[in-house]
């Protein structure tokens, strides 16, 4: 039987499970055999934390945690969990409770901000011709268009869901900073790592898709915290 937990991966904004797809191969190629990619619908932090703790309760076992982007305030909020053993947070939203998305964001303002659309539905779209330079800009332009055109807009109101009470003051961290990042500045994700009292906190020179443009070294965090978290219980 595997000592090694299960991995559930939450994606953030503009983006969907399969922005998971590169560190879930370098996942499975360490041995890994349970990882689930939460496919949420970011209609509300109350209806993506629902999903993503349904999906933990499906695991048998301890779960670790990964959240990018918007996806570690999901983490933070739903990471409560009796069998969740360790966070992992990936250019992500760390809330403390009371904090929203949006006011963390508002703290720093990324460039990229300006290059955010709401349509008449309510849902906030990236500009599809601004998207590879906002988003990911270290991937190939093919990347980028195809990136663009899946995206998956959240609800504009999502951004000022807060959180209730924060995961990581109880469960172990891990962070990932990306020092080139435009859609949550590195001095956002910076001040937020420095607070959660993490295992570890590492840079990499990367865009905010770091889980594919840096693939190799998220999935050795994960690895890194996956390990640490078990022995740990």
């Amino acid at each position: 039987m595997s000592n090694k937990p299960a991995i559930v991966l939450v994606h953030g904004f503009w983006g969907g499970a399969a922005h998971w797809s590169k560190v879930i191969l370098e996942l499975s190629r360490k041995g890994y055999t349970s990882i689930h990619a939460v496919e949420m619908p970011l209609t509300s932090l109350a209806d993506d934390a629902e999903r993503t703790r349904k999906m933990i309760a499906q695991q048998n076992g301890p779960v670790l945690l990964v959240g990018h982007s918007y996806g570690g305030v999901v983490i933070t909020e739903a990471g409560d969990q009796p069998n969740v053993v360790g966070l992992v947070y990936i250019a992500a939203f760390a809330p403390d409770a009371g904090e929203s998305p949006g006011g963390i964001t508002q703290q720093h303002l990324p460039v990229a901000a300006h290059n955010l659309e709401p349509d008449s539905d309510g849902y906030l779209w990236l500009k599809a011709d601004k998207f590879a330079e906002s988003f990911c800009p270290d991937l190939t332009p093919e990347e980028g268009l195809v990136m663009a055109a899946t995206q998956k807009a959240p609800l504009a109101k999502t951004f000022g869901d807060v959180i209730t009470a924060a995961a990581w003051k109880e469960k172990p961290s891990w962070y990932q900073i990306s020092s080139e990042d435009r859609m949550i500045t590195p001095e956002n994700q910076e001040k937020m790592s420095a607070r959660l009292n993490a295992r570890k906190v590492i840079t990499l020179a990367a865009s905010h898709a770091s889980p594919i443009s840096k693939a190799v070294e998220v999935a050795a965090l994960i690895d890194e915290a996956a390990t640490e978290a078990v022995k740990g219980q």
